[in-house]
């Protein structure tokens, strides 16, 4: 019962995550996971994809309805990485929980720190197209390695190197989100892992349930308000997690 409780809980906040800032799903969902209801690692991030994938396809439909989809550019980044994430995804189980870990941690932190930092500036140049290719191959190998949506870093690349303004960049990467996050199970599929669908279920349902509420939360903030916000949230999980395991 308090696993289920803690599920619910959980579920909800991941949700206000994925429809208020288009991402952070996955970066919360895994530690969540791990520390909340004792998953595993492993379990831990093919758990998230599942989740993650599901509230994505939600929260875009909303997204989308509102005009904050640049279906083009999204469909474009998101092929760049689907066979990096594959690749990464299989290659993933071969790797001790504890550097997993490290790597999750490492790489919120430094996503945290770009999406501070291009809040501050100015409006991005003009697109390269070597950068935002090089950009979706990065996220997909981020996606299949680590067992992320990808979100969190697909938001910061779509405004600062696709230069999309705050709202539209939050809309597309649930498109990025959802095509990586698939990419990632298909490679994870018939690897074996024993899951508890007994806590995805209800994880799942409440991070749904939170994307609508997310979605209408977004209307009420300034994009970089938004943008800051994430990167706090990104900053103290990055820090939880080498904390628990470096100490």
């Amino acid at each position: 019962m308090t696993a289920l409780i803690l599920a619910l809980v959980a579920g909800g906040v991941i949700g206000l995550a994925l429809g208020g800032l288009g991402g952070g799903g996955s970066v919360l969902a895994v530690p969540a996971l791990i520390y909340l209801v004792h998953f595993t690692p492993a379990q831990a991030t093919t758990a998230s994809l599942i989740i993650v994938t599901l509230t994505s396809v939600t929260a875009l439909a909303g997204h989308a309805r509102d005009g904050n989809v640049v279906w083009r550019t999204g469909l474009l980044f998101a092929a760049a990485g689907i066979v990096p994430a594959v690749i990464a995804g299989a290659a993933a189980g071969h790797l001790p929980d504890a550097m997993l870990t490290v790597a999750f941690a490492a790489v919120a932190a430094f996503a945290a720190v770009g999406m501070l930092c291009s809040a501050c500036t100015g409006p991005p140049g003009p697109v390269n197209p070597r950068k935002a290719g090089a950009a979706g191959a990065g996220l997909g190998t981020v996606t299949g390695f680590l067992g992320v949506g990808g979100g969190f870093l697909a938001v910061p690349a779509l405004v600062s190197v696709l230069g999309l303004p705050m709202r539209r960049a939050v809309g597309t990467s649930l498109l990025v989100i959802t095509i990586n996050s698939m990419a990632a199970l298909t490679a994870r599929a018939g690897s074996g892992l024993q899951l508890d669908w007994a806590v995805i279920a209800p994880f799942t349902a409440a991070a749904i349930l939170g994307a609508w509420d997310g979605k209408r939360l977004s209307k009420d903030l300034k994009g970089q308000t938004l943008q800051r916000l994430f990167a706090y949230v990104l900053l103290a999980v990055a820090f939880f997690m080498l904390v628990d395991v470096l100490v």
